[in-house]
């Protein structure tokens, strides 16, 4: 991205949002309440500074999905769009896929596959955390799960 502006969208088009900051990290989560949120088996999210992230156009409706965490959606289509958690207060995370061109972010590896559905994988090589992967854990494994 090298510091280009992105810009990204709800599926109707009513929510507009832009960032002009780099991804501090992008991740595959598999956590169960990501899955949920998003009705999806992994959600990929890119982290920015808050600072740095702006809605153009139309406004999220918010859901607290757990004490000091919400998540923003497009209320007339649905669309999940941002996470956000008081633990990080000067970050906003985006759902990568939400952006106009999704390839202009790179996972960089796979968060909470403890939780991760068993008939879903993925074919890259990515470290693969347990739960979080910040605090100096270290990964269960890179890749896939062994057949």
């Amino acid at each position: 991205m090298a510091g280009a502006t992105v810009e990204g969208h709800c599926l109707c088009g009513d929510i507009v949002f832009e960032c002009d900051a780099n991804p501090k990290w992008t991740v595959h989560c598999h956590c169960e309440t990501c899955r949920r949120a998003n009705s999806a088996p992994v959600t990929t999210w890119s982290c920015v500074p808050l600072q740095s992230f702006r809605f153009k156009q139309g406004t999220p409706r918010y859901f607290n999905s757990s004490p000091g965490v919400r998540r923003g959606f497009c209320g007339n289509c649905g669309s999940p769009l941002v996470y956000q958690n008081e633990r990080w207060p000067g970050e906003i995370h985006y759902c990568a896929v939400a952006l106009a061109d999704s390839s202009q972010v790179t996972p960089g590896r796979h968060v909470f596959v403890a939780e991760q559905l068993p008939w879903f994988e993925t074919a890259d090589d990515l470290p693969r955390f347990a739960a979080t992967s910040v605090g100096g854990t270290q990964p269960v494994r890179h890749g896939a799960k062994p057949k």
